[in-house]
């Protein structure tokens, strides 16, 4: 049995390291020093510093916001210049003299904030040494943000910038009255609207506590359980190498809220294992793409981004996490409906029993380390925020673990723990502080309202096409930017457009989070599908777009939760979430099935046809809308019973494969 734990489990180190490589080649998160010596001590210090700093604050009290947002800004500006070169050329084994003064300057114009808000509080007025502390962090700020997450972030905060400095000299409607250097500086700087706004408060609490939580379950063997229990879970069934996949990017991004860092975990074991059952390189690939995707709308945990959503919502976490459930469920059926098609197109069969580990096996071993997940859930339902859902998280964790040897947390893999949660922060975190110069800007013109108005008249008060608009803007934002990022932006900017027209603002905010999360598998720049290229070693291109095909589907659901907010629970009866939820399950399946090209058997162009034109009317609530969706999806199957369709697979089993 053991044998068969590591056959279907376990991938080399050769593997990670692979994974490792493509995850720095695609997410410049992953692109920062590695130290060796001192310096890597001075770092690791730093990080486990700043975890617990956060630990402490979150289970006995924050500080005041402001103060709180400060210090946590401060180690993210320390981390980011001490593990992120400038430039390519950079070294890579120490720091530039450049480093240091950065560094420096980043230290004491974020710990001013800590040092002199109480003194600028009582005296209510700023003074020159506020400007130029101010002045000096915003571009602490936009250089740390261009080394962690690239260029295209920091270049839209520029415009932004440039926009309320010379925005009076703009024709139009997009012109205002103008902002001197001083008052924009001090919104940013002093005012809870900036930098230090919600996103960044987010980002010290929620955030950081769960992205931590995470790093806790990985060193406990989280990772590893998922592997055995996805298996266990879908390795019987039909195509079941695939759907492992499924399972576990679901499961691991109930921990990890990243779309390439779910396709890195699960993509080492999962693509060789669907090549090896006979699936396509390229459909191997996009397959984990997709999943992996899928892991940033999955509950509780989330991608960090819906934090955020709750924020600027004013609601209870737990109402945007139930809110998630249903959609992410028909995301993910979705895409299993497209692999077990292909898998009966291939003649596929079922995973011989001797190689997959029963499932009271895998969950005696290690099915104690899903409690810290349930203890979350059942907090979050019940009320209490996340923050301390999330510390309560990560004690039970350390509790639970040490029940069995396998999985007690060591003296090291506890500081490695603290360590990788911090590092793991730092991209997020500047993103966060970085949208908050767009925040900032947007407010103070009053830009998101502008561009509200202009988009309900470009689509001429049409709900279809504003929401349209929004996804275009969605899908253009986040390639490239980040998914948190995008989403901001898209809510300060898109949003109001779909409040106007009477949009429920959950909807319109899960509508723009959920395509922020889309753009990561939308050409031509699909950054999951090009880490799941680079780990199988194909085409990025074919990738790409063979994961937008598996992924259609769920391009269709956003807008149908925007029609029938009975989807995110939000509204209506029983039975109106019923309905809403069984015409979506056909709607996915039809869509789906088109998609594949092949239902019972191959379909003509007229039987395609009616299934995606099926599968669009029931995005529209309405009794005539459903009724013509069911019966189009109905006269399809009979019309291919009656006429005898069939299909001769390519191969008949595994056996005849082999």
């Amino acid at each position: 049995m053991a044998e068969t734990t590591n056959l279907n489990t376990e991938t080399s180190t050769e593997k990670e390291l692979d994974a490792e490589k493509v995850l720095e080649k695609v997410d410049s998160e992953s692109r920062f020093r590695k130290f060796n010596g001192k310096w890597a001590i001075v770092i690791s210090i730093v990080a486990i510093a700043m975890s617990v700093f956060h630990l402490y604050t979150s289970g006995f009290g924050t500080l005041m916001a402001m103060k709180h947002r400060s210090v946590h800004l401060a180690f993210l500006l320390t981390l980011t210049f001490l593990l992120y070169p400038a430039f390519k050329g950079s070294p890579r084994k120490r720091l530039s003299f450049f480093d240091y003064i950065w560094l420096a300057l980043g230290l004491s114009s974020s710990l001013y904030i800590l040092f002199f808000f109480d003194a600028f509080s009582i005296r209510g007025t700023a003074v020159t040494s506020d400007y130029v502390m101010g002045t000096i962090l915003i571009i602490c700020v936009l250089e740390a943000s261009r080394r962690t997450i690239g260029k295209e972030l920091t270049i839209l905060a520029m415009i932004f910038l440039a926009y309320g400095f010379w925005g009076e000299y703009i024709p139009g409607v997009l012109g205002h009255t103008g902002f001197t250097f001083k008052r924009i500086v001090y919104h940013l700087f002093l005012s809870s609207e900036g930098i230090f706004g919600i996103a960044l408060g987010v980002s010290s609490t929620y955030i950081f506590l769960f992205i931590l939580f995470g790093a806790f379950l990985t060193e406990t063997g989280m990772g590893l359980f998922i592997k055995d229990l996805a298996m266990s879970l879908a390795g019987r069934t039909i195509g079941g190498e695939a759907k492992v996949s499924i399972i576990a990017s679901g499961l691991m991004g109930m921990i990890n809220g990243s779309a390439v860092g779910n396709v890195a975990a699960t993509g080492t074991f999962t693509i060789p294992l669907m090549r090896d059952a006979g699936f396509k390189p390229v459909f191997s690939a996009a397959v984990v793409a997709v999943a992996g995707t899928g892991g940033m709308i999955m509950p509780p945990v989330m991608g960090a981004a819906s934090f955020i959503m709750a924020e600027f919502l004013g609601i209870h976490y737990s109402k945007i996490m139930l809110a998630a459930a249903i959609p992410a469920v028909l995301y993910y059926l979705a895409e299993y409906a497209v692999i077990h098609i292909e898998a009966i197109k291939m003649g596929m069969t079922k995973i011989p029993r001797e190689n997959i580990i029963p499932l009271r096996v895998v969950m005696k071993e290690r099915g104690h380390l899903m409690v810290p997940i349930l203890i979350i859930v059942w907090l979050l339902l019940t009320g209490r925020t996340p923050l301390y859902a999330a510390f309560y998280g990560i004690i039970s964790s350390l509790v639970v673990s040490s029940l069995k040897k396998e999985t007690r947390l060591t003296p090291k893999a506890f500081l490695r723990a603290l360590e990788q949660g911090a590092r793991g922060t730092v991209g997020v975190g500047m993103a966060c502080a970085v949208v908050g110069n767009i925040i900032g800007i947007t407010n103070l013109t009053g830009l998101g309202l502008v561009l509200g108005d202009n988009i309900v008249s470009l689509a001429h008060g049409s709900v279809i096409v504003t929401i349209f608009l929004t996804m275009v803007v969605c899908i253009i934002l986040g390639m490239g930017l980040p998914t948190t990022a995008c989403y901001i932006v898209t809510a300060t900017i898109a949003a109001p457009a779909l409040l106007q027209l009477g949009i429920n603002p959950l909807a319109a905010h899960m509508f723009a989070y959920y395509f922020a999360c889309l753009s990561n598998l939308t050409p031509p720049v699909a950054i999951a599908s090009y880490g799941a290229a680079g780990i199988s070693g194909q085409k990025p291109s074919e990738v790409g777009w063979t994961g937008f095909r598996i992924s259609l589907a769920a391009f269709l659901i956003p807008f149908t939760f925007v029609y029938s907010p009975e989807l995110l629970l939000v509204q209506g009866s029983f039975m109106d979430i019923g309905i809403a939820v069984g015409t979506s399950i056909i709607g996915v399946i039809a869509i789906a099935a088109a998609v594949q090209n092949f239902l019972i058997g191959q379909l003509n162009i007229a039987q395609r046809i009616m299934l995606f034109a099926g599968a669009v009317l029931l995005i529209f609530p309405g009794i005539m809308t459903d009724g013509f969706g069911i019966a189009f999806t109905v006269i399809v199957i009979i019309w291919q019973k009656l006429a005898g369709t069939s299909y001769t697979p390519p191969l008949q089993s595994r056996e005849q494969e082999a």
